[in-house]
């Protein structure tokens, strides 16, 4: 390993996992096929490391020495719950395969990647009843390395409801012992996982004590895909002994702009069909608001919902101090609001760009493109800063350092 730890970076956005990784490690080579995308990367990182362009025209010839993490937090529309359940045979999704086939080249030349992180939404754990994510196991395992999977909430660290899986692989000649504790698979104070809902068998394997017990990682679903695992994929996983991080302290009143840039409050009128689009739930919610007497700040969604058979646009709001999931503005209902409640008044206007990336843990000084659209789906298409500092602190690094340590041994 290089003074510094090396890393590729596929469909890199504006590099926020980049931006978490930080200053300690170096950048070989960044790839994205959106040109808006790749211009604010320019903006903030350079050019030098950075490929514009498809992922499945790559060759290793353009993937420079060989790195020591690869990071792809491939797209998720076709596994997300939104999405239309193309899963990895969709058009967008699927460029997880191109992505791994330059991994599998690697692996032949001898310059393959010591750890892969793979980030995406969570509704991977069970696109086409759980045959997407074992595909993906497969495909880790069949090149030779040992993974195991974690559920991530932003809200961990940044007042934003955003629970992502990440996939943490590492070359199966690591000795990951070394520095590096796992959970064991099956243990004698292990407690058996439950069922994951009717319809489904119980799990044919034993969840860590800290699975059930509150673990913030290890989530249902999760130990459900695991359970789903042929045996020759469980024998290669591991379940990763991440710490928690510490309580956060940023507030939702933090983040959000009395004066934001870019965005206006809503006249009086505006702000009351929001109201008006409430149901009588999210009314009672305002009211309380009403009544906290200090200065409230929430957020809200317009989301389509079914009532007595009929479509109807709804306005949802919440008022726990943590904004909802950013998602990319594929239309106005897609688009998250502000609501300030202060005094006995209700106020309402679009979240800012600038308050996207600080919910997505960027800094001030990053470069955010100008138009708000191209703003909002940089960000809302991105992965949590802090979330990939975590991973990278407490799994990767340490990996690294135990690579080293197995090499000059």
């Amino acid at each position: 390993m290089s003074a510094k730890p090396t890393f590729y970076e596929f469909f890199a956005g504006g590099g926020m996992a980049r931006a978490g990784l930080g200053e300690g490690w170096s950048c070989l080579f960044a790839n994205d096929f959106d040109a808006k995308k790749a211009e604010c990367y320019r903006r903030n990182w350079g050019d030098e490391a950075l490929h514009v362009g498809d992922v499945a025209e790559l060759t290793t010839d353009q993937l420079p020495s060989r790195a020591d993490l690869g990071w792809a937090s491939f797209p998720c529309q076709d596994l997300s719950l939104a999405g239309a359940g193309a899963g990895l045979k969709g058009e967008r999704s699927g460029t997880f395969w191109p992505f791994w086939k330059l991994m599998k080249a690697l692996c032949k030349e001898g310059r393959a990647p010591a750890t892969i992180v793979l980030e995406n939404v969570c509704g991977a754990l069970t696109s086409h009843g759980g045959k997407d994510f074992e595909s993906i196991c497969a495909a880790l395992a069949a090149e030779g390395y040992k993974f195991g999977a974690l559920v991530i909430d932003a809200a961990l660290f940044l007042p934003q409801s955003r629970p992502r899986l990440f996939i943490v692989a590492v070359r199966e000649d690591v000795a990951v012992s070394a520095l590096l504790p796992t959970y064991p698979p099956h243990c004698e104070e292990a407690k058996p996982a439950k069922q994951s809902g009717k319809g489904h068998e119980a799990l044919d394997c034993l969840a860590p004590p800290a699975m059930t017990e509150g673990s913030p990682f290890f989530t249902r679903a999760l130990v459900s895909a695991f359970g789903r695992l042929p045996g020759h994929l469980k024998a290669v996983w591991l379940w990763w002994r991440l710490p928690a991080p510490l309580q956060r302290d940023t507030t939702l009143a933090d983040v959000i702009e009395d004066a934001p840039e870019g965005v206006c409050w809503h006249d009086a009128a505006k702000t009351q069909r929001l109201l008006g689009m409430m149901s009588a739930v999210n009314l009672a919610k305002v009211d309380k608001a009403k009544r906290a007497g200090d200065r409230v700040v929430g957020t809200l969604y317009r989301r389509t919902r079914y009532e007595n058979g009929e479509k109807i646009q709804r306005a949802e709001a919440r008022f726990d101090d943590i904004a909802g999931c950013l998602r990319t503005p594929a239309g106005g209902s897609s688009r998250q609001f502000v609501l300030v409640v202060e005094n006995g008044r209700v106020r309402s206007r679009l979240i800012s760009a600038r308050e996207t990336a600080r919910l997505m843990g960027l800094p001030d000084d990053y470069a955010l493109p100008r138009r708000y659209n191209e703003a909002y789906h940089l960000t809302g298409d991105g992965v949590v800063v802090p979330a990939v500092r975590h991973i990278a602190a407490h799994l990767v690094e340490p990996l690294l350092k135990a690579c080293v340590i197995r090499v000059a041994a």
